[in-house]
């Protein structure tokens, strides 16, 4: 008893490894191999195991992921946001015991309805259901999908499935790849010829779909500025530093003044629209006279001063706004009762909420360009970019990456800028406040980015480019239809032995484990 207790501690300790290592698989140590190395020994340790060990087994290993990738959220709600240490904690280990939820519940399934072992269980059940999981946790309660699997492998020749199937067609293909390294370990002769298959030809489609221009020019070239304040954002804020602010942020503009395009990264000037409207008017006639036009990040309120909203807007030939859709929990709003809210006013910690944009706005037209726009976390819902690009020619994401420090959270976030645009085909334009600002090709390439922490006018030239891939026609149900396809097959494969007694189930077992041990000797 002893013993086994010792046993499934040691193999829960594994799994918390496994998933803190599959953290460096993305950005800014790009270990992309452990993609596929992680998830295939959570397969591994989930062999065998009992329902109750497997959901144990899978919550710990998305909790180490978690706990290692973004433990970049103490920082925004401690150091910057200044909510006490006994808020800060629990909020951040509250997000890293429900991702680590969603694969408990993952674990729970593959042991319960799922075939014991074999090609069927390891290359296609467990794929099928850790996709959708991955797919689930990315939209249910308002979503977040950061570091899902397929944003690892921007830079690896799987990064050419993303026009044709999304970020979630790359994370099936590495769990495929996960499965077929265990099939290969353990699997028949017939069923290792094919891990092989599986192994290998997705990294030769790959390699040849990155050479198909799925969308083509539209128009001629535009240069383009991104210009970066580097206001640190334990300063920006402040009141005695608005008018410095202000004017670092002219000064820079008047730079790029000449160019057809200018753009500035998320609230940029520390005060509502509302309170700048002079300012921003002198700023827009000067831009005109030279044939610049303007986009820009700013916070503002409605007429009656009651509502807030996180913005962007054009000043081109018309003056438009885009308003944030996607906002953050506990950030832009608060999902919280009045009484908790009036506690949070004693306390002098924020509390406002942020108003939601429409879920589809047109794309700006500004020059020459027709920019779909989202603000900071947006990015990461491909999904939902997908019907501006039906009209849409350049993308653009303006952020503030400051409140995270200098963690790895601003690298993950350009990782998932670059997978927007190689899904969509088009160029994007990425301002930061203090980086990485960049302007990113249609094929996940830095064309141009600027230095960090300092301020900074980015220069390049971008082409227009319209034309639909695939994965724009079809968003994600394509590779959520065929999971949920294969997960049935596979369920009903296992079926028959799910509903065995408890003690039939373990010598059953105890019996396959000795098969291939000795198959293996």
């Amino acid at each position: 008893m002893v013993g086994a207790l010792a046993n499934a501690r040691v193999r829960i300790a594994l799994a918390f490894v496994a998933g803190a290592l599959l953290s460096c698989a993305f950005a800014p140590l790009g270990w992309w191999p452990l993609a596929i190395l992680c998830p295939a020994a959570l397969i591994l340790l989930w062999q065998d195991a009992s329902p109750r060990h497997a959901a144990a087994l899978g919550f710990w290993f998305n909790a180490g992921t978690f706990a290692a990738g973004t433990y970049w959220l103490y920082i925004s709600i401690h150091v910057f946001g200044q909510a006490p240490l006994w808020i800060a904690v629990p909020l951040m280990l509250g997000l890293v015991a429900i991702m680590g939820v969603y694969h408990a519940g993952l674990g729970y399934a593959v042991a319960r309805w799922l075939p014991r072992d074999g090609a069927l269980r390891w290359m296609v059940g467990i794929p099928a259901a850790w996709l959708l999981v991955e797919w689930w946790r990315g939209w249910f309660l308002s979503g977040f999908s950061w570091l899902s699997l397929g944003y690892s492998q921007t830079d690896t020749p799987l990064a050419g499935f993303a026009p044709v199937l999304g970020v979630y067609g790359i994370s099936a293909v590495l769990l495929a790849g996960a499965g077929a390294l265990v099939t290969l370990a353990f699997g028949s002769r017939r069923a290792r010829i094919a891990s092989l298959a599986v192994l290998v030809l997705p990294w030769l489609a790959g390699a040849g779909l990155q050479r198909i221009e799925w969308t083509r020019p539209s128009g001629p070239p535009v240069a383009v500025a991104i210009v970066q304040g580097a206001i640190p954002q334990d300063l920006k804020w402040i009141e005695e530093n608005r008018d410095a602010t202000l004017r670092l942020y002219r000064d820079l503009t008047l730079q790029a003044l000449g160019v057809p395009l200018i753009v500035w990264p998320e609230s940029a000037p520390p005060d509502l629209a509302n309170n700048l409207v002079d300012y921003l008017g002198d700023l827009y006639r000067e831009a005109r006279g030279r044939g610049s036009s303007l986009v820009l990040g700013v916070v503002r309120a409605s007429d009656d001063m009651r509502r807030y909203y996180n913005s962007v807007l054009s000043l081109g030939d018309e003056v438009a706004w885009y308003d944030k859709h996607h906002l953050v929990p506990f950030a832009e709003f608060f999902p919280v009762p009045d009484f908790v809210r009036n506690w949070l006013r004693l306390m002098s910690l924020p509390y406002a909420d942020f108003e939601r944009g429409e879920a589809y706005q047109p794309p700006f037209e500004v020059a020459g360009l027709k920019l779909a726009a989202s603000i900071c976390y947006e990015d990461a819902y491909g999904s939902s970019q997908l019907p501006a690009l039906r009209t849409a020619d350049v993308l653009v994401n303006v952020t503030n990456d400051a409140w995270f420090g200098r963690s790895t959270a601003r690298h993950q976030h350009f990782q998932i800028a670059r997978m927007r645009a190689i899904e969509a085909g088009r160029f994007l334009l990425r301002a930061a406040n203090d980086g990485i600002s960049a302007v990113i090709g249609p094929k996940g390439e830095v064309v141009a980015r600027a230095p960090e922490y300092e301020p900074h006018v980015l220069r390049a030239t971008v082409t227009p480019r319209r034309g639909l891939p695939p994965y724009a026609c079809v968003g994600n149900w394509a590779i959520v239809l065929a999971s949920v396809v294969a997960l049935a097959v596979a369920g009903l494969r296992g079926r028959s032995g799910a509903f065995l007694p408890r003690r039939r189930r373990r010598e059953a077992a105890r019996q396959r484990v000795r098969r291939m041990l000795v198959h293996e000797t």
